[in-house]
């Protein structure tokens, strides 16, 4: 437990320092049509790298907010983090909660949506959706150059494979299998291992979580 969390604080800090002290220099025109409306003059590349760092969001938003339910640190304060900043905002969540196997209590609305199987259907259909855009009408070569000279570009396609590489990871993929009566060396734990395609075939498939209701004082007395 203790060298899993050291590894994420390592893995944060160095992404900061390196984003921020060794990332190429910024252009802050990037995204500069998006302002003005102009969206069909910026490269479909870049729109789908910057569309997955959301789809990514909402992948560890299915498994967060269940976890969050049985943690002593509030989930949503670190997925409003991850808003605004991405990876950096997500990965202090990863290294300070608790493994916990359990949910007790009722699905609130949003989780029940979280833990439909049709939202795992409609990311995994964005998500093709996105990357047959970018390889049908991407400029690669204008991203390559993007990448090495931009430090947002850089730093957003860096970030993606941080998602990536972490999602199977943690403990947290771990303890929402548990939650589903799923073991570790399940078929479905071995897929999830396959970047992004795996983790959205995961939460398209699933099975519902075994909910541990607690039972109100006077059910036990009977």
């Amino acid at each position: 437990m203790m060298a899993r969390s050291q590894v994420l604080w390592l893995i944060w800090v160095g992404f900061i320092v390196y984003v921020l002290f060794f990332a190429p220099p910024t252009a802050a025109d990037t995204f500069q049509p998006l302002l003005s409306g102009h969206l069909l003059s910026i490269n479909p590349v870049l729109i789908a790298m910057f569309s997955l760092v959301g789809i990514w969001l909402l992948i560890y938003s299915c498994l967060i907010f269940v976890d969050g339910r049985m943690q002593s640190i509030p989930a949503w304060a670190f997925m409003l983090a991850a808003i605004a900043t991405g990876v950096i905002g997500l990965i202090p969540y990863l290294a300070l909660r608790q493994p916990n196997q359990s949910f007790e209590g009722e699905k609130d609305s949003w989780i029940a949506i979280l833990d439909a199987q049709k939202t795992g259907i409609i990311l995994t259909i964005s998500t093709i959706v996105l990357v047959v855009y970018a390889i049908a009408w991407g400029d690669w070569t204008g991203f390559a150059q993007e990448f090495m000279t931009n430090r947002f570009v850089h730093g957003m396609t860096l970030a993606n494979g941080l998602f990536c590489l972490l999602f199977p990871y943690p403990t947290l993929l771990e303890d929402d299998m548990a939650r589903r009566g799923l073991t570790a060396d399940s078929q479905l734990s071995r897929i999830a291992w396959i970047p992004l395609l795996g983790a959205l075939v995961y939460l398209c498939l699933r099975p519902p979580m075994l909910v541990h209701r607690s039972l109100s004082r006077d059910a036990l007395l009977k």
